[in-house]
């Protein structure tokens, strides 16, 4: 991550490299003014600030605004972006499959049969998503289906839906801290020179002692949250159990991404499975997980709806209201605004790092503060929660901080291990604790679609992201656990004290 030295492509601005930041740093005032305190949960009002935010910029480019533009499209293409984009479109035409063949029911009777209570959903979701995202590798992933499936059966039980809200994050970080398969596990030990396996084993005792403060943390404030259960929210009765069959396509997904494969191919499996079931059980109608609408007037719509398998996915429709819809139409369709929003956030990203700006940082924490091994750890801690402010997709601000932790980590004889860990960590945390964090939106936009999906559940209910980040314990944790361990040097190792293995390029 450096400023590019070709004089062609070079990218100057009135008021030097600080000025690089201004699309950003406009986008984050946006972003506290319209969630913070107008309390306005709207994605696609974030679009709007990040798109001024770019104009305003442009207007402080020495030179052509050519280079400008060039620059922003460059970014809107970068891997990062593309691969976070896959998983929440996939995740989330998983996760709607699955509620439409009645998984939350399945998850209500089960609470109910198991006298789990509102008090304890809290800090059960935070376990069961931190193992959710551990075996399938995808935080973001995680906090969609969560959301999605478990965040209503939660509420529906008397749960304090800002705090389960941040629980289902609390699981997020956890996983993608410490999976093997997370993209942020990968970068951080390739970018610090340590072997993939090493760096999971070595950042256990720090991610397990967080864990045990949030888990304790959620029993407290569950019990201390806890409202009353919504009656017309379960229906109650054996039939409503038959939801849990979707455990199995959970558990496809899991084992198949365990196994090596890629995450694509073990949620297309969960899909297939889902789907499968919900037919061969009479879980959902077919039309219930993709249906064309259309006029039943046209004479083509009259004669194909006789034709079996075909006319089940044929839902005839006033003229005007011909659309398509089903859970893979709507699991999908929901993130376009995120998509949009985070494609622009990653190219002004790009714009600061080719203009300067993050490189300013970087010299300016190396040159004046960090002086000594325990200053050196803690602005490596700080220097990561200051670009995963500004980059609201975790692995891509892990790149971009990824050399100087490198450079910082060298100069003090910090190995590798100690590196990639600091590194992942806070890029883990960070990334769902900000309002404007790609895995906290993902998490919310699926969020959004639970009032048409339940006419029990209210718009009211519908957290805002603005109001949930002190409730993501186990970032706030695991953040503090590494301040903790620069400054006294708790699980500190130097190059001499081991070497890592042949780093593994997965």
């Amino acid at each position: 991550m450096s400023t590019s030295t070709d004089e062609s492509t070079a990218l100057r601005f009135y008021g030097g490299r600080a000025a690089s930041a201004i699309p950003i740093a406009f986008f984050i005032l946006w972003a506290i003014v319209q969630s913070g305190l107008l309390g306005i949960g709207d994605t696609s009002g974030l679009i709007v600030g990040i798109l001024v935010g770019l104009i305003v910029g442009m207007f402080f480019v020495r030179g052509s605004w050519k280079t400008y533009a060039d620059i922003l499209f460059d970014g809107m293409t970068q891997r990062v972006a593309a691969t976070a984009i896959v998983a929440w479109l996939w995740a989330g035409m998983f996760a709607e499959t699955i509620q439409v063949g009645g998984f939350v029911d399945g998850l209500v009777w089960a609470a109910e049969a198991l006298r789990v209570g509102a008090a304890l959903f809290p800090a059960i979701t935070f376990i069961l998503a931190a193992l959710l995202a551990t075996g399938i590798g995808t935080g973001y992933g995680t906090a969609i289906a969560f959301t999605a499936l478990v965040f209503p059966a939660g509420v529906a039980i008397g749960a304090n839906p800002v705090l389960l809200f941040g629980a289902i994050l609390s699981g997020a970080v956890f996983g993608d801290n410490l999976a093997p398969v997370s993209d942020t596990t990968i970068v951080s030990a390739v970018t610090q020179d340590a072997d993939i396996g090493g760096v999971v084993a070595s950042r256990f005792k720090y991610a397990i002692v967080a864990a045990v403060f949030a888990f304790a943390a959620y029993l407290l404030a569950g019990q201390a949250m806890q409202g009353t259960p919504i009656a017309a929210a379960s229906t109650g009765g054996e039939g409503t159990a038959l939801g849990l069959v979707h455990l199995a396509s959970i558990g496809v997904v899991i084992v198949t991404a365990v196994r090596g494969r890629h995450i694509v191919e073990a949620i297309s499996w969960g899909i297939v499975l889902s789907v499968v079931l919900n037919l061969l059980l009479g879980l959902s109608e077919a039309s219930a997980i993709v249906a064309f609408e259309a006029s039943r007037e046209s004479a083509l719509v009259q004669s194909m709806d006789a034709i079996p398998i075909v006319g089940a996915l044929i839902v005839p429709v006033d003229p005007g209201g011909a659309t398509v819809s089903g859970s893979l139409y709507t699991g999908a369709v929901g993130f376009f605004p995120l998509i949009v929003l985070v494609l622009l956030i990653v190219a002004a990203a790009q714009l600061m790092q080719r203009g300067g700006g993050f490189d300013a940082i970087q010299e300016f924490l190396l040159e004046r503060v960090a002086t000594t091994v325990r200053r050196a750890e803690t602005t490596m801690v700080l220097g990561t929660a200051i670009v995963n402010a500004m980059i609201t997709i975790n692995t891509a601000a892990e790149i971009a901080i990824a050399p100087y932790i490198k450079t910082i980590g060298r100069r003090f004889n910090i190995n590798g291990y100690r590196r990639a860990n600091i590194l992942d960590a806070n890029t883990a945390a960070l990334g769902y604790i900000f309002p404007w964090g790609g895995g906290l939106l993902a998490g919310y936009s699926a969020m959004q679609r639970l009032p048409d999906q339940y006419e029990w559940f209210t718009q009211a209910m519908v957290v805002n992201p603005a109001s949930v980040f002190p409730f993501v314990f186990h970032g706030w944790f695991l953040v503090a656990v590494f301040l903790l361990a620069a400054w006294t040097g708790y699980g500190r190792e130097y190059v001499s004290d081991r070497a890592s293995e042949e780093v593994s390029r997965v």
